[in-house]
C-alpha cells in the first residue's frame, strides 16, 4: 500500500460523521446547529441522548482503530499513515465542508490500533485529571500532551512522532476550550454535559 493510498483510505474512513448520522437516524436535531456545532460525542451528549453519545464515542474511536489495523496488513508505515489520515478525516471531513469534530475519540482509536497499552495509560490520565479538575477538555489536553513522551520512553519513536503531530492538531482544535479554561469559563463535568470526545 503506497503512502498516498494509505492516507486516502484512512481519511475516507475517518471522515464518516457518525455523530451526525446517528442523531439524524434517530430523529434528533442537526448537531451542527446546537452547542459547539461539532460532530463529536460531547456535542451529541448535549442532545440529552447518552446512548447516542456513547455510540458516537465508540464509533469515532473504532474508525481510527480500523484504519490502522487494516493498513497494518501491508506495513507498519502504512498503519501510521492511515492513522494520520483517519484523524485528519475526522477533523476535516470532505462530506461536511471540512468541519468536523475535535478528535479525541479518533485519537484514542488510532492509539489503540498502534499500541493498545498506551490507550490504557491515556484513559487513566484522563480519569485522574477529570476527577481532580472536573474539566473534560483539560483531561484530554493533558493526557494527549503526555502521549508522545510516553511512547518515546516506551521505545516507539515512530508512533511517538505521529502522536506529536496528532497532539498538536488536537490542541489546535481545542483552542476555544483552552481560552475558556484560561478565563475560568469552561463548563465542568456535571455542570455541562461532557465526555472525552
Amino acid at each position: 500500500m503506497s503512502v498516498a493510498l494509505a492516507f486516502i483510505f484512512g481519511y475516507l474512513l475517518g471522515s464518516v460523521p457518525f455523530g451526525l448520522l446517528l442523531t439524524r437516524a434517530t430523529g434528533g436535531p442537526d448537531i451542527r446547529e446546537i452547542g459547539s456545532g461539532n460532530i463529536g460525542a460531547t456535542n451529541v451528549l448535549r442532545t440529552g441522548k447518552k446512548g447516542l453519545a456513547a455510540a458516537t464515542l465508540l464509533l469515532d474511536a473504532f474508525k481510527g482503530t480500523l484504519a490502522v489495523v487494516m493498513a497494518a496488513h501491508y506495513s507498519p508505515e502504512a498503519a501510521l499513515i492511515a492513522g494520520l489520515g483517519a484523524f485528519i478525516g475526522h477533523l476535516f471531513p470532505v462530506w461536511l465542508k471540512f468541519k468536523g469534530g475535535k478528535g479525541v475519540a479518533t485519537y484514542i482509536g488510532v492509539l489503540t490500533g498502534l499500541y493498545w497499552p498506551a490507550t490504557v495509560l491515556f484513559c487513566l490520565i484522563w480519569l485522574a485529571v477529570a476527577a481532580a479538575s472536573r474539566y473534560s477538555s483539560l483531561a484530554a489536553l493533558i493526557a494527549s500532551a503526555l502521549m508522545p513522551l510516553s511512547l518515546w520512553l516506551l521505545n516507539f519513536p515512530n508512533i511517538a512522532t505521529l502522536f506529536l503531530l496528532l497532539t498538536f492538531l488536537l490542541w489546535v482544535m481545542h483552542r476555544a476550550n483552552i481560552a475558556r479554561l484560561l478565563s475560568g469559563s469552561e463548563g465542568k463535568i456535571g455542570a455541562n454535559a461532557a465526555s472525552p470526545g
